[in-house]
Formats: structure tokens, sequence, C-alpha cells
């Protein structure tokens, strides 16, 4: 399978290309599954469904070379400290000569290989052009779509199938990420609870929003009749 990264802003041109293993039937059933979904599009919504559990599997953020306070945590030294105090006090002792790995060091900090487990999705939604009104919740009050005013920060619009998960997702904006089946039976309380969401928020991400949509704002300030006139 392969993503389709014209559909994103990005300067990469190349799709990413992941080998996915086919269960169940026979050799010839596979085979002929497979092909019948060569250059077809896979929605989301025809693997996961909503209030499943899934993992993610991605890259973390980079932060490059960094010291051993801010990789480790470890605590500062006193103020007065010789050659620095943003530093391991001692590294080991005399025997045996020579540093083992438990000891915090400095280097390479975030562009690792992580899996979360257990991120329970709340929503799929449609593309724009399918559903327009695919951000609406049981409460709301307007017609909206996913997108918050001004866009997504760093990211932009949302106008392709989009997914809601509870929690964090590694790595920044726009690195693609893997979405996996749970590999164990979910049987917590949290895992087989039935999501009702009630409101989603779009107001702008860039600062203290208020509004809901550009049409919500346009009538607070009496802009309705400038825009019908543009």
């Amino acid at each position: 399978m392969h993503t389709q990264v014209s559909k994103v802003k990005l300067t990469q041109k190349k799709a990413h290309i992941v080998e996915v293993q086919v269960n169940g039937g026979s050799v010839s059933d596979k085979v002929e599954f497979c092909q019948s979904l060569f250059e077809k599009e896979v929605p989301i919504s025809s693997v996961f469904d909503k209030d499943e559990m899934v993992d993610i599997i991605g890259v973390t953020k980079g932060h490059g070379n960094t010291s051993v306070t801010t990789r480790w945590g470890v605590t500062r030294l006193a103020r007065k400290t010789h050659r620095g105090l943003r530093k391991v006090a001692c590294i080991g002792a005399w025997h045996p000569a020579r540093v083992q790995f438990q000891v915090p060091r400095a280097g390479q900090m975030g562009y690792h290989h992580r899996v979360e487990i257990n991120k329970k999705i709340y929503r799929i939604g449609k593309a724009l052009r399918e559903d327009p009104n695919n951000a609406a919740g049981s409460n709301d009050l307007t017609q909206k779509a996913i997108t918050p005013m001004g866009g997504f920060p760093h990211y932009g619009e949302v106008n392709e199938d989009w997914v809601m998960l509870k929690g964090t997702v590694t790595g920044p904006k726009k690195r693609v990420i893997t979405l996996r089946k749970s590999l164990l039976p979910q049987t917590s309380r949290n895992a087989l609870e039935k999501i009702d969401l009630k409101f989603i928020d779009t107001s702008s991400k860039y600062g203290h929003g208020r509004f809901q949509t550009a049409d919500e704002k346009r009538k607070y300030y009496g802009r309705e009749v400038e825009a019908t006139q543009a």
C-alpha cells in the first residue's frame, strides 16, 4: 500500500510504501482480494470503526543533540560548580573501568521510532466534498467542518477523510504515522465505552478564538451585507 502525498502540502513527491499482511482464506483468495484493490483508494472507515482502540506507530519530533539535563532531567549542580553545572557529577566507579549504559549522557534526543498503544477513536469523518457538516456534535448550534478558523497551525485545511483520536500522536505536523489494530482483546470499561461527542471546538487555534465559523463571526459583527455584496 502507498500514501497519497499529493493531497498534503509537502515538498516530497514519492509516496510512503508499507507492506500489509493479508489473512484469511486460501492463497488464491488472498491474491484475488489484493488484485481487486490495485490502484484503489482504501478509506479509513473500511478498516477502523468508531470507539475502537488502535495503536499508532511513528517517529517522534526531533530535537537534535541535547545536554544530559534536557535529555534525562538530571538535577543541576550547585551554582559555583567548576567546569559547568548541567552535568552528571559522577559517571561511575573506578572499577568496572568503563561507563555503564545506565548512566545518563548527552546525545540525540527525539527522532525515535515509537509505538503507542490503546488510542480510542472518537470520530471518523468524511471528506468535505461528501459531508460539509462533518464536525457537528449532538449539542452543536452551527453547521461546520472540522477545520478550525484560520486552519490547523502548521498544517492547514482538512479536506479529506479524517480520524479523531484521544490523546497525543507521535511526531510533528504532517509526519506520516501508521495506525494498527489493537493486538490484544480489549475488555476494560474505557475500551468498551461508547462515545457521544457533543461538541467539537473549531474556533481559531492561533489566538483566543471565540467564533466557530466565519459566518458566525460575520453575523455577530453585522457584516452579512458586505459578504453578499462581495
